[in-house]
C-alpha cells in the first residue's frame, strides 16, 4: 500500500505538527475545550524556558517577555512526519521580515529546518517578508551544510494589487517582491501553477481552485496592475492551498485568505483526497467587510454539513463576525482559532476502513497527481 501511495505522489504521515509564526491576533490565554490538539503560546513556552527559581517546591518562569507579536498577516509552519523522516514547509512569510523573524526566535524555530517556502498568493501581507526571510533561513541552512530552500511561486506575478472602496478610494498593497530579489536571496525558486507533491509527497500544493458554491465569488473591489495597465480582478486565480493527510485523521487544508472561498478551498482537497474526511481547516477565510460578511451564513452551513472538518481553525482575515458564528457551530470541541504562536500537534490514528474493506487513499493513477507536473525552476 505504501508504494503504490508514493507512486501516486502523497504519502500518509504519522503526524503533523502547525506553528502559527504570523496571524493578526494574539491570545495565549483562553481555554481550549477537552480533546483538541492546539497548544496555547504560553504553555510550549514555558516548557522549554528553564526555571529561573523555586518557591514552595514549584519552578519559577519567566515567559511573557518572550511572546509574539501579531500583525495583519499569514505565516504557518507545518512538519510532517513518517517513520524516521521528517520534512518542514513554511506556508507564506507574512508582511514584514522583522515581526517574522523575531517570532522564530521567540518560537524556537530552527531555521535551518525549513526546507521548501510556499507561497499561498501574491499579496503582501503574504509575501512581503521576502526576502529577507529567505535570505535568514538559506545563511541557516549554508550554515548547516544544506542546500538552498525551495521557494515556490505562481508564476503569474503582478506588480501590485489594490482595493476600491465604495467611497472611490483604491487601498493599495505595497508591490510584491520581484523573482530576481527572491532569488538574489537565496532561494531556489520553482514557479508553478498545477498541483504537486512537495517535500516527497508529505505536503500537496495545489493548482488553481475551482470555483464550484455559488456565493464565493472572489474578493470584491480587487484589482490587479502590471505597470501602468489596472484591471478588476476580484477572483485572484495565482492562489493556491496545500494540504496534507495523516494517518486516520484524514486530510488538512491550509488556506491562507481563501480568495477562492474556504469552502472552495476544502472542495478542492477533497478533489485529490476523495476518501478521506477533512481534518483541519487552518488560515484565513475571508469572511471580514460588509460584502464579505454577507456569505457568513452559507459558509459556516457548507462547513458544517458539506465539509464537516474535524476541526476549524480561522484566523487572519476571516473577521470576529465569522469567527462567532463559527464557535457557536463548532465549539465546544471543534473550535481551534488560529492565533500567533499557538502550535497544533495532530497525531495518527486508527485507519478507519471503507465499506468495500479498504484503507482510504487519494485519488487513483489518472487523478489530479497521477503525472509528474511541469515544473519551471527558472529564477527569473
Amino acid at each position: 500500500m505504501a508504494q503504490e501511495l508514493r507512486a501516486r505522489g502523497i504519502v500518509p504521515l504519522d503526524s503533523l505538527e502547525v506553528m502559527v509564526v504570523v496571524d493578526n491576533e494574539t491570545d495565549t490565554l483562553s481555554s481550549v475545550d477537552d480533546g483538541v490538539p492546539q497548544i496555547p503560546e504560553v504553555v510550549h513556552l514555558a516548557a522549554r524556558t528553564p526555571a529561573e527559581r523555586t518557591y514552595a517546591g514549584h519552578q519559577c518562569k519567566t515567559v511573557f517577555d518572550q511572546l509574539c507579536c501579531g500583525c495583519h498577516g499569514l505565516s504557518v509552519l507545518i512538519t510532517g512526519r513518517r517513520a524516521d523522516r521528517t520534512h518542514s514547509l513554511l506556508f507564506d512569510v507574512g508582511p514584514y521580515p522583522e515581526i517574522w523573524l523575531d517570532n522564530a526566535r521567540r518560537l524556537g524555530i530552527d531555521l535551518a529546518s525549513i526546507e521548501h517556502i510556499f507561497l499561498s498568493h501574491w499579496h503582501f501581507d503574504h509575501s512581503g517578508g521576502f526576502p529577507q526571510v529567505i535570505a535568514a533561513i538559506g545563511a541557516a541552512r549554508a550554515a548547516a551544510g544544506l542546500g538552498r530552500p525551495v521557494v515556490d511561486l505562481h508564476p503569474d506575478r503582478p506588480d501590485q494589487r489594490g482595493i476600491l472602496l465604495p467611497n472611490g478610494v483604491m487601498i493599495m498593497l505595497p508591490p510584491d517582491p520581484t523573482f530576481e530579489a527572491i532569488a538574489q536571496a537565496g532561494g531556489e525558486i520553482i514557479k508553478q501553477s498545477d498541483s504537486h507533491a512537495i517535500c516527497g509527497g508529505f505536503f500537496l500544493g495545489s493548482g488553481a481552485i475551482d470555483r464550484v458554491t455559488e456565493y464565493e465569488t472572489g474578493l470584491v473591489g480587487h484589482h490587479t496592475f502590471r505597470g501602468d495597465v489596472g484591471e478588476p480582478d476580484p477572483l485572484i486565480m495565482d492562489e493556491r492551498f496545500v494540504a496534507a493527510w495523516v494517518r486516520g485523521r484524514g486530510v488538512s487544508v491550509f488556506s491562507a485568505c481563501s480568495h477562492a472561498g474556504i469552502v472552495n478551498a476544502c472542495l478542492g482537497a477533497k478533489t485529490h483526497f476523495p476518501d478521506l474526511p477533512v481534518d483541519i481547516v487552518l488560515g484565513g477565510y475571508h469572511l471580514a467587510g460588509k460584502a464579505m460578511e454577507q456569505r457568513i451564513a452559507a459558509t459556516v452551513r457548507d462547513l458544517e454539513v458539506r465539509i464537516a472538518p474535524r476541526l476549524v481553525a480561522p484566523g487572519h482575515c476571516t473577521g470576529w463576525r465569522a469567527k462567532a458564528r463559527l464557535a457557536n457551530v463548532f465549539a465546544p470541541g471543534r473550535y481551534a482559532p488560529s492565533v500567533v504562536g499557538t502550535l497544533y500537534r495532530l497525531n495518527a490514528l486508527p485507519d478507519q476502513p471503507l465499506q468495500d474493506g479498504s484503507v482510504p487513499g487519494i485519488r487513483p493513477s489518472g487523478g489530479p497527481l497521477s503525472a509528474a507536473p511541469k515544473t519551471d525552476r527558472s529564477t527569473g
